[in-house]
C-alpha cells in the first residue's frame, strides 16, 4: 500500500535478501530489435540498456517461520465478500475516483476508505469522510487500517496499542466508529516495517481491530502482508485472527532498489506459492500492480501511471519495449532516467501464474493508474 503522496514503497529488508542476476541477452535483442535511432544515440542507448538490465535481480524466498496450527476458522465457503476482482483506489487522486466510476461493472469489491493511525496519538482518522463510492452501487464497498502516517510507516504505533490493552481498546472501538459511519462492508489492515519479534503484538492489534469492525457491521477482515517477508509476516499465523490475507506481489524492486521490473510471473509464482504453503488458495487474495516505476539518475523512483509512462517516452523521443524475459515494459533515456511499467499483457501473464495456483481473489494496486487495456483481462 502507499502514502497520499506518493505509492508506499518496499522497505528493502536487503540484508536478508539474496539477489542473482537475471539472463540479459534475450532482452538486449529486443531493444536492438525496437531500436529507434542510428548511430552513436544508438550505441548509447543499447549500452544504457546493458547496464540497466544486468543490474535486475530477483531476490530469492525468505525462509518460512513455523507456526503452531491456526485455530479453528470459518470455512472459507462461508466467508463473506468470496469476490473475485478488488480494487484499491487513493482517497486523494481523482484518477482512482475516475477509474471506479468507469469500471464499477467490473469490480467486486472496491478498498475506498482510508483509516491511519496517527504516529503521536495512535488514535485513527478517516482519511476522505466524504467518499464519493458510497452511493455509487459497488458491490462491497472496504477501507484500509493502515500505520502509514506522514511519510513512513510507524511499527512502533502498533507496538504501542499491543503493549497498552487501553489505548488498543481505544483506538479498534474508533476504528469500528468509523466503520461504521462510513458503511463499509469490511477492512483491510496495513501494518508493514514490522520486525519478526513484532509478531504477536502485530497478531494482537490486528485482531482487535478485526473484532472491533466486525461488531459495527463489518462482514470481512483482511491482511495485507509484504510477498517475500515471510519471517516478519508468517502467513499461517494471521488467519485465526483475520479472514483473509491479501499478498502484495508487488515491488519485486522498488523506490530505491536497481531499476527493474515492480513484478515478474517467476517471482509472482515463486512467492505466492511460498505463501500457499501455509494457507489455502481460499484464505488468499493476490494483489497485482497496475503502475511502474522512473528512477531518475542517483534519484529514488517515482511511481508513474501508464499514461506518464507513455508521455515520458514519448517527450523523450524513445519507445517503450517488452522485456520478453519480465513481460513488462522498459524504456530508457540514457544519463536521465530508466523506467519500468506494468500494463495488460503483463497482467494476463500475472493472472495465470495466480489462478494457475488456485487463487480466484485478485486485487489491483491501484486505480487510477492502469493500462486502460487491463479491464478486458478482467472480462466475465
Amino acid at each position: 500500500m502507499r502514502s497520499t503522496t506518493r505509492l508506499y514503497t518496499r522497505k528493502a529488508r536487503a540484508r536478508r535478501q539474496h539477489f542473482q542476476l537475471r539472463p540479459v541477452g534475450a532482452r538486449l535483442m529486443a531493444i536492438v530489435h525496437h531500436s529507434f535511432a542510428k548511430g552513436r544515440r544508438a550505441h548509447a542507448v543499447l549500452a544504457a540498456a546493458f547496464v540497466a538490465l544486468a543490474a535486475c535481480r530477483t531476490a530469492s524466498p525468505l525462509p518460512t517461520t513455523t507456526q503452531p496450527t491456526p485455530s479453528q476458522s470459518r470455512p472459507a465457503h462461508q466467508l463473506p465478500g468470496a469476490s473475485f476482482l478488488w480494487g484499491f483506489t487513493a482517497p486523494w487522486d481523482s484518477r482512482s475516483d475516475s477509474s471506479v466510476r468507469a469500471t464499477t461493472t467490473k469490480l467486486d469489491a472496491v478498498v475506498t476508505g482510508w483509516i491511519q493511525l496517527d504516529s503521536a496519538t495512535s488514535l485513527p482518522s478517516l482519511l476522505n469522510p466524504g467518499d464519493s463510492t458510497r452511493n455509487r452501487g459497488v458491490a462491497q464497498r472496504l477501507t484500509l487500517v493502515t500505520s502509514w502516517h506522514g511519510q513512513r510507516f510507524h511499527p512502533e504505533t502498533v507496538r504501542r496499542l499491543g503493549n497498552d490493552a487501553a489505548a488498543l481498546a481505544l483506538a479498534a472501538s474508533r476504528v469500528g466508529a468509523l466503520v461504521a459511519a462510513g458503511d463499509y462492508r469490511g477492512v483491510v489492515l496495513d501494518f508493514e516495517d514490522q520486525s519478526p519479534a513484532d509478531l504477536p503484538i502485530t497478531v494482537r492489534v490486528a485482531s482487535a481491530i478485526a473484532d472491533s469492525a466486525k461488531a459495527r457491521g463489518a462482514t470481512l477482515a483482511a491482511i495485507a502482508l509484504p510477498a517475500a517477508d515471510t519471517a516478519g509476516y508468517p502467513t499461517r499465523a494471521f488467519i485465526p485472527a483475520l479472514d483473509l490475507v491479501v499478498i502484495m506481489l508487488y515491488d519485486e524492486h522498488w523506490s530505491t532498489s536497481a531499476p527493474c521490473p515492480v513484478a515478474t510471473p517467476e517471482w509472482v509464482r515463486r512467492t505466492l506459492s511460498q505463501r500457499l504453503a501455509d494457507v489455502g488458495a481460499s484464505r488468499v487474495v493476490a494483489a497485482l500492480p497496475v503502475y511502474g516505476y522512473q528512477w531518475r539518475t542517483n534519484q529514488p523512483g517515482q511511481p508513474v501511471s501508464f499514461a506518464d509512462a507513455r508521455r515520458a517516452a514519448f517527450e523523450a523521443n524513445v519507445e517503450l519495449v517488452r522485456d520478453p524475459s519480465s513481460l513488462s515494459l522498459h524504456a530508457i533515456q540514457p544519463g536521465s532516467w530508466d523506467l519500468w511499467m506494468s500494463d495488460a499483457q503483463l497482467l494476463r501473464a500475472l493472472r495465470a501464474e495466480v489462478t494457475s495456483l488456485g487463487v480466484s481473489r485478485i486485487a489491483l494496486w491501484r486505480l487510477g493508474l492502469e493500462d486502460p487495456g487491463v479491464w478486458s483481462v478482467f472480462d466475465r
